[in-house]
């Protein structure tokens, strides 16, 4: 979602840091730059104009132009005004009342609404017990697929009972909720197709009686500037207290994010990135902020990986690469270990420095999709074969690709992949694994030529 915008960020940048000295004129062709990036981005015009204003006066300040770097000065300013704009602390549930608290979700029609409620509930249900109910008598099955994805987590939902009225179904709730001792009730009311008066007025009224803890709209990212106006009503109409941002996986332009909290007045809480319950993450302005700069996210990709990541699983390999031993079932549990992080364009634009190399990745065909055809090569493969990857020869190869739907060129790619992953296991175990392996690196290179920076082969080693 944020790709074209930092490439654009990252070009303007670049020639402001190349420079020792900036004088007024470099940084209004740099904010012009800005500008217009933003603008293309969809970001709401108001906030791009405040958004500029602010940057130029700090800018242009004493303390930026005759500081050593000017330039990474400037970039630090763009930053801290990115954090602003987007919120500028972590604002997360707001749990602190008597059980059961209650939160209301709110929304248009396909905004992921539902989908959303069963995310949040995933996340609680850590430390919370917790219930969910669905008010939404109007689209068909709409109760009955909350029901399913309760079932799903591992949490508990109202029995549906037909004919129910929303407010019927909230009064019922809470008493459930009460007398089974539940900490959080989460209320999926009817989405609607429109801002529609009537729908309101409903939602309105089980607000009333609900007295939610929090009330939260779930937003379509790729409505782009609507989705502000969108939030902008329910707030004047219902009252929120933040926002569920969906979408933010795909192809839309980030002026949703950038202009929500401004135009809105409402802090987002949630980012919804991706069609799967996990792929869900609690919004921090200063990592989206250093995301959208291409600067990475570290700190949500290491949490991600202990989320995600078997660690009895990983010290298991770790002791198997201590004793120089891989094979391709080992490879396979990496490759499983990498998908459950989600996707490798996600992944590589939390890694600082490498979202700029992240098209020419792409265009090397290195991607989710590689990791699949990897992934079914392997799968295609016999115990042994797997396990004694040397046995693979031309009429092996031929029925392993046959199997996976791949050409014989593909298995040969991953065997190759698979030789240079194994020669470095090996590598690592003489050298008493990480540590060892680093201190070689840095001094005598024993990796040279096997793709690795540094190598003779000066490429990914993918």
């Amino acid at each position: 979602m944020f790709d074209g915008l930092t490439d654009k960020l990252s070009s303007a940048f670049a020639k402001i840091t190349s420079r020792g000295v900036l004088n007024e004129k470099d940084i209004d062709e740099a904010m012009r730059e800005i500008r217009v990036a933003l603008l293309e981005a969809d970001v709401s015009l108001p906030v791009v104009k405040s958004f500029i204003a602010q940057v130029r006066e700090q800018a242009l300040g004493e303390k930026v132009v005759k500081s050593v770097k000017p330039g990474q000065m400037v970039v630090k300013i763009v930053h801290d005004e990115l954090v602003r704009l987007l919120g500028s602390e972590d604002e997360g549930l707001n749990l602190n009342a008597v059980p059961p608290a209650c939160i209301l979700m709110v929304g248009l029609q396909g905004s992921g609404k539902t989908t959303s409620t069963a995310k949040i509930a995933a996340k609680l249900k850590k430390q919370k017990k917790v219930l969910l109910a669905s008010l939404d008598v109007y689209r068909p099955a709409a109760q009955e697929q909350l029901a399913q994805l309760a079932e799903k987590i591992g949490v508990a939902s109202l029995p549906i009972i037909k004919g129910e009225k929303p407010l019927e179904i909230t009064r019922r709730a809470l008493k459930e909720g009460k007398n089974g001792g539940y900490e959080v009730i989460i209320l999926d009311s009817a989405g609607r197709l429109h801002i529609d008066n009537e729908l309101m007025n409903e939602v309105v009224e089980v607000k009333k009686l609900a007295q939610p803890v929090e009330t939260l709209l779930v937003a379509d990212s790729m409505m782009g500037q609507d989705a502000c106006n969108v939030a902008r009503e329910f707030n004047e109409k219902v009252g929120l207290t933040g926002i569920v941002l969906t979408r933010i996986d795909g192809s839309s332009r980030a002026g949703a994010a950038l202009s929500m909290k401004m135009v809105s007045g409402v802090a987002i809480k949630f980012l919804g990135t991706g069609e799967k319950i996990e792929e869900f993450e609690v919004f921090h302005p200063d990592r989206l902020a250093g995301r959208i700069l291409g600067q990475g996210d570290v700190v949500s990709l290491v949490e991600k990986t202990m989320e995600k990541i078997d660690r009895a699983e990983a010290e298991q390999m770790a002791q198997k690469m201590l004793k120089g031993k891989f094979d391709l079932e080992d490879m396979l549990a990496q490759l499983r270990q990498v998908q459950k992080l989600g996707s490798l364009g996600g992944l590589i634009g939390m890694i600082p420095g490498l979202s700029k190399f992240r098209s020419q990745i792409e265009q090397a065909g290195v991607g989710d999709n590689l990791i699949k055809k990897q992934e079914a090569v392997i799968l295609s493969m016999t115990k042994e074969e797997r396990r004694n990857p040397d046995i693979i020869k031309a009429s092996r190869k031929k029925r392993i690709a046959a199997g996976a739907g791949v050409d014989v060129h593909d298995v040969n790619k991953l065997l190759k992949s698979y030789e240079q992953m194994s020669t470095m296991m090996k590598r690592m175990g003489k050298l008493g694994g990480m540590k060892g392996l680093a201190a070689q690196m840095m001094g005598k290179n024993p990796l040279g030529g096997m793709g690795f920076p540094g190598g003779k082969g000066r490429r990914f080693p993918f």
